[in-house]
């Protein structure tokens, strides 16, 4: 998840970055699922029982800032209401968005509480969450198709047009 995490971050930074007209949110929306993300790989590879600290510190990250990514990500959505479809994926986003605080808090109330078999519960019920929270960032994906353009260096630097009409006289005729 950690890695579809961080693409969901990027995507979504690309997608707003020409729409919003002050910047800071959308920056720190990527931060803040970038944070998660890394903190997603602590939870990964450092199991509880192996060692506690690194794993408590991932947990923290993850839910900390992917709690905080939640609420940003869906006042951008609400914000900038992308192909009229704000309410379709902002309302579910600020649901979500409240159900996944209410579990991190009810999480770190049973932590500190030391009722670690229900905290553990509800760890699984908010990664859960998460994953219905990202799965809604299809309804506004649809709309775009992201690219990534990987070519070998040249000595002089072809322009865009310059570049797509030399690769279309190399391409045959497709049926």
């Amino acid at each position: 998840m950690e890695n579809s995490s961080l693409v969901v971050a990027v995507l979504r930074f690309i997608q707003l970055k020409p729409k919003v007209l002050n910047p800071w949110l959308n920056v720190s929306g990527l931060v803040a699922l970038c944070l998660a993300s890394f903190g997603m790989t602590l939870l990964g590879n450092f199991q509880l029982s192996n060692d506690e600290e690194i794993h408590n510190v991932g947990t923290s990250l993850t839910f900390g800032f992917g709690t905080l990514a939640c609420w940003i990500q869906s006042a951008l959505t609400l914000k900038i209401n992308l192909k009229n479809e704000g309410r379709k994926a902002g309302i579910p986003r600020v649901a979500l968005s409240a159900g996944i605080t209410l579990c991190v808090v009810l999480y770190f109330i049973l932590m500190v509480q030391g009722i670690h078999m229900y905290a553990a519960r509800i760890q699984w019920g908010l990664v859960m969450c998460f994953l219905c929270y990202f799965s809604t960032f299809a309804v506004e994906f649809r709309h775009y198709r992201f690219e990534i353009v990987c070519s070998e260096y040249q000595e002089n630097f072809l322009s865009f047009s310059e570049s797509l009409s030399e690769a279309s006289e190399y391409q045959t005729d497709q049926v």
